[in-house]
């Protein structure tokens, strides 16, 4: 749907009603899932008129949790939901609000790499992990609508959720960040695990995992127009703009040097690194890192996430 034609939407019951709503200064609530889950974040923000949600759970299950922290908290429709990239944390669980009549918003270039991220997802988890079967993997997401470079969300009652996609690409292909006048926040999904451990898969490219952590490091960088905002990530506190640059950035220059390091000391055994027998080695820079970030939560997303860039550091790919 085009963006004026959606205003048009929202104008016309505003109309209707006779009056706007009073806008609501609200919190920007969160919901966090269970392991299963991958500890992913969901935050939403009450307007006083209507109710926008950023990104959508791995699984419907875990949407309809989000679905029942927004219940006991507001009865406001759901009118959005924003997806940060496109990752299957952020996506899988869409379907559950659109049924509640919200509208699914991502950038162009999200929708665009939705469908190949889910049919790699897809593989994994139901051939590779059997963790689900063909039927009870979610169904690819669909997004309502589409925005190129930024976009202003049309609310009721004069709330302002401004979306803007960054120029480069963070934690995967494509990342878009969402910002919140009146709070001040900035919400932007995995770009940012405010000291907890990070996912170092990387972006899909051309059917491979790739991380590209320079560009991660730059779209960081690009968070400073933000200046005095803070940062609500996927996973972790929320935390000055300032503070969560300097740390995340250290973080991934940290991994990369602890993967090029270990990939070393393999000398002659680091072929192992790229066949069957890496499970053990990627449990080894699991330890490594929980050491080196001694404070840090979620150790378990470097063991299943490191593939990425133990292949691009050691393995050629």
């Amino acid at each position: 749907m085009k963006r004026n034609s959606l205003m048009a939407l929202v104008m016309g019951a505003l109309l209707a009603s006779g009056c706007a709503p009073e806008l609501i200064d609200s919190e920007l609530a969160r919901y966090t899932s269970d392991a299963n889950g991958f500890d992913t974040h969901s935050f939403f923000y009450d307007t006083g008129a209507e109710v926008v949600v950023f990104d959508a759970q791995f699984t419907e299950a875990e949407a309809r949790k989000v679905l029942s922290a927004i219940r006991a908290k507001t009865s406001n429709p759901i009118r959005y939901v924003v997806l940060t990239h496109p990752n299957p944390d952020k996506f899988n669980g869409a379907a559950v609000f659109q049924r509640e009549g919200a509208r699914v918003v991502a950038s162009e270039a999200t929708a665009a790499a939705i469908p190949a991220v889910h049919a790699y997802k897809k593989y994994y988890f139901t051939k590779v992990a059997g963790m689900f079967t063909d039927d009870s993997y979610p169904q690819q997401a669909t997004v309502d609508v589409t925005f190129k470079d930024s976009f202003t969300l049309p609310l009721e009652g004069g709330a302002e959720v401004e979306l803007k996609v960054l120029r480069h690409p963070g934690v995967t292909t494509t990342q878009t960040v969402a910002y919140l006048p009146w709070r001040k926040a900035l919400v932007v999904g995995d770009l940012v695990h405010f000291r907890t451990h990070a996912w170092l898969e990387g972006g899909l490219r051309e059917g491979k995992a790739v991380p590209d952590l320079e560009s991660w490091k730059a779209a960081l960088d690009e968070l400073a127009t933000w200046k005095g905002a803070t940062v609500y990530g996927g996973r972790g506190e929320s935390a000055p703009v300032e503070t969560v640059i300097a740390e995340q950035k250290q973080y991934l220059d940290t991994m990369r040097d602890l993967v090029s390091t270990y990939a070393t000391e393999l000398g002659d055994r680091k072929a192992q690194l790229c066949g069957d027998e890496a499970g053990p080695h990627h449990e080894a820079l699991t330890q490594r890192a929980a050491q080196a970030f001694p404070q840090y939560a979620l150790p378990y997303m470097v063991q299943y996430s490191v593939y990425g860039l133990v292949n691009q550091l050691a393995c050629g790919g």
